[in-house]
């Protein structure tokens, strides 16, 4: 089961995306011009979006993929244009609502079902892939083992997922800011990750049930900072 602090944490996520920043997402998602800083950050999830669609098989046709988070739906939308039937789940109606009508319009023959839910809900079902682009990285260290733990059990070839890799800058961000008074309308505080510790934990719990890291990728671009990582299935059905 995800601890209480997963839950806490979700809650906030679905607030802030459903209501504070809504219409900022939607336009940093979009094409629409943005601030210089907010460009930069579209720019890095656009290559982190690529890398990982790149990292799964380039024909998935009679292939399932659950997209863990799927914001607005662009990599959902990507995915089925590679022949993968798509289960695509988020806590944030706004996003769902946006993801339904963008890909109504720019992608009307996707096969992608868009749901309003945890991405950890046993009503989902087994898949081939597993994707969490930049949905876990509001976690903490031991919520990400968790969550990608109960990804892995429900994958049966491949989870890719990124977190927020610990860096000196982003460490002192975290430490400096859980010393500010919370406000209501600020993002819920970025987690940084120890990339190194959380792949030896990942093996360590996943290595005996036929899982390996298969491949990392950092990618930075002004503000945004992720780091990408593949698990396989070493013995896939």
């Amino acid at each position: 089961m995800p601890s209480s602090t997963y839950f806490q944490r979700r809650e906030q996520l679905t607030t802030y995306f459903d209501h504070t920043a809504a219409a900022a997402w939607r336009a940093l998602t979009s094409t629409d011009p943005v601030s210089r800083i907010r460009a930069t950050v579209r720019a890095g999830r656009d290559e982190m979006r690529d890398t990982l669609v790149s990292w799964l098989p380039s024909d998935m046709s009679g292939q399932t993929l659950l997209d863990a988070g799927c914001g607005t739906g662009a990599l959902a939308v990507k995915a089925a244009g590679q022949g993968a039937r798509v289960v695509a789940v988020d806590v944030a109606a706004s996003l769902i609502d946006v993801a339904r009508r963008r890909a109504a319009r720019e992608a009307p023959n996707a096969d992608v079902d868009f749901r309003v839910g945890d991405m950890l809900s046993d009503a989902l079902e087994e898949v081939d892939h597993v994707v969490a682009m930049d949905s876990l990285i509001h976690y903490s260290a031991e919520d990400v083992l968790q969550v990608v733990t109960r990804f892995a059990r429900r994958a049966r070839r491949s989870v890719l997922f990124t977190s927020a890799p610990w860096t000196p800058a982003l460490g002192a961000m975290h430490f400096f800011g859980r010393l500010i008074p919370h406000r209501h309308h600020r993002a819920p505080a970025i987690e940084p990750v120890h990339t190194g510790r959380l792949l030896k934990d990942l093996n360590a719990a996943l290595g005996p049930e036929g899982w390996e890291t298969a491949r990392a990728y950092r990618v930075t671009s002004g503000f945004y900072i992720s780091q990408a990582i593949e698990l396989r299935k070493t013995c896939a059905d």
